[in-house]
């Protein structure tokens, strides 16, 4: 981060013009809050961009004095971690360990190892519905729709030749990874942005600020602390069916939440409807969610599960709650008219005000 952005994080002015747009950019779930009960309170918003998205750390008033200098601090951390983690940077060290993990072991940055021991951890546990291994699939289907048609069966099946995460080997002793077979890559872009704000995170309990929202890619945030005189922080999700809507407004506590979904991504061809969310383990768009928002403890985990519980859908993400210990709120196809159907499991330590028009089935 250069010396001018790190002073702009520190004005007055860039807080109070940043301040501004702050209930737009809290989550791929989050909207205003003016019309919601509980309400947010006036809030210090420091941002900066980086993976191709904002990064914020959201503040009450009244907190320490040393909260806006740990802050900047923290979002200074999000340009390293890009460095690190970008699949699309040729000199990250992910794209180096692309390069050469198949011709032997690599050692890498203990906190990367950390994570990528996580990913395997995370994918064992959902029946690989979540793998960092998928990046080649999504090339394709990229690359697929630019030339506007759908990949054939046959590419698929080749490409899914080098997926799966039993062909990245972790070696503990020595922190290093190796693929068993050239062809292999690791893309992190469904858990990295998680694992940064997770990392900003430690940076700011570290410097004794305890009360606070961090929001990485409008897709993930984590919350410590209260915020105007509620149990934690009042976080909106969005419907995925009607964008300007609500389902309704969680009261989160130390947690972190992430959302999923395909109302965003997607394109059409041939009469279908294609979302961007693979099924690593057939190469095929899934859509039998319209989606998934997880409550997890760290905003890496409940990243990867929102996209591994979209895969798996409902019944089978039911059961990854209660052995993984998460929450999670499923958003189902509308059976008819313009009321939503949603699932909820494991949200019983937070408080869920459900908008209007929503059905709610707590399992």
């Amino acid at each position: 981060m250069s010396g001018d952005s790190r002073r702009d994080f520190l004005t007055g002015r860039s807080l109070a013009r940043q301040a501004e747009d702050l209930q737009d950019r809290l989550a791929d779930g989050l909207v205003p809050q003016e019309a919601i009960v509980p309400g947010r309170g006036p809030t210090l918003l420091l941002q900066t961009t980086a993976m191709a998205c904002h990064f914020d750390v959201i503040l009450n008033p009244d907190g320490p004095a040393c909260q806006l200098t740990a802050a900047s601090e923290a979002l200074s951390l999000v340009h390293d971690l890009e460095q690190q983690l970008s699949y699309y940077r040729a000199d990250s060290e992910v794209s180096l360990l692309n390069q050469r993990g198949s011709l032997g072991h690599v050692p890498v940055e203990t906190g990367l190892f950390t994570l990528l021991a996580e990913a395997q951890r995370l994918a064992l546990a959902t029946d690989n519905a979540f793998d960092i291994t998928a990046g080649p699939l999504i090339q394709l289907w990229r690359e697929c729709r630019q030339a506007e048609r759908v990949p054939t069966s046959e590419e698929i099946d080749i490409t899914r030749r080098a997926v799966g995460m039993e062909r990245v080997v972790l070696d503990q002793p020595s922190a290093s990874v190796w693929f068993t077979m050239p062809g292999v890559e690791i893309n992190l872009g469904a858990i990295g942005k998680g694992y940064a704000v997770d990392r900003l995170a430690d940076v700011m309990l570290a410097a004794g600020v305890n009360d606070w929202l961090i929001h990485g890619g409008k897709s993930s945030l984590l919350v410590r602390g209260q915020h105007a005189g509620h149990a934690g922080w009042p976080v909106g999700i969005r419907n995925p069916l009607f964008g300007e809507e609500l389902l309704g407004t969680l009261v989160l506590k130390d947690a972190a939440l992430s959302t999923s979904g395909t109302s965003v991504q997607w394109f059409r061809h041939g009469g279908k409807r294609y979302g961007h969310i693979l099924d690593p383990r057939t190469g095929w768009p899934v859509d039998h969610l319209l989606g998934v928002s997880v409550v997890a403890p760290t905003a890496a985990m409940s990243d990867a599960l929102s996209t591994a519980f979209f895969v798996l859908g409902v019944e089978k993400s039911l059961t990854c709650c209660d052995t993984l210990g998460v929450g999670a709120l499923f958003v189902l196809p509308a059976d008819s008219g313009r009321r939503t159907r949603v699932v909820t499991k494991n949200l019983e330590a937070f408080t869920l005000f459900p908008a209007e028009n929503i059905d709610v089935q707590s399992m």
